[in-house]
């Protein structure tokens, strides 16, 4: 028998996001590994026992997003999602963020302000170009302010406008 130091385990990161969904959790996996090209499934548990749920659904998955792992569950009705905690996601391009705005919001989702959007399961994300960082950091006080204030304008972010409000 092996013992526990023997075992050899996988590295896993040290905090994982938890996401517990009513009954949705297989459907959002697949929306999710759907979307994001970098992705996989690392482990399913399918439900065995009729008193925890409808026999053979899912009840338990880890996935990877971008090497990112992610837990989902089925926890019923009574757990829900608020903007309090959301997914960030830095996109290089507008093309990249529009895709993941039209795919994230469809069938359900809804926009929200700055870049935020709720997906169809009540998930918040954040769709962000990877430069906004850098203009808000640029040292000048007067270039952060006019982006900040063309970001507020917006719902989805719009790139070059940003870029033009940086510039002035």
């Amino acid at each position: 028998m092996e013992t526990l130091q023997q075992i050899t385990v996988a590295p896993i990161q040290k905090i994982t996001p938890f996401l517990t969904f009513n009954n949705q959790a297989e459907e959002a996996m697949n929306l999710y590994l759907s979307i994001f090209k970098d992705s996989k499934i690392i482990q399913t548990e399918r439900i065995k026992d009729e008193k925890f749920g409808e026999i053979g659904a899912l009840f338990i998955a880890t996935i990877e997003l971008f090497g990112q792992r992610y837990m989902l569950l089925n926890g019923g009705p009574h757990f829900t999602f608020t903007d309090g905690i959301s997914l960030m996601v830095q996109c290089d391009s507008q093309e990249e963020i529009d895709d993941y705005w039209e795919k994230l919001t469809a069938d359900g989702g809804k926009e929200i302000q700055c870049g935020w959007l709720v997906d169809k399961f009540g998930v918040s994300w954040q769709i962000t170009p990877s430069i906004f960082g850098k203009l808000m950091s640029s040292g000048d006080a007067s270039k952060s302010q006019r982006v900040m204030n063309a970001v507020m304008q917006m719902v989805k972010i719009d790139i070059h406008t940003l870029l033009q409000a940086y510039e002035g």
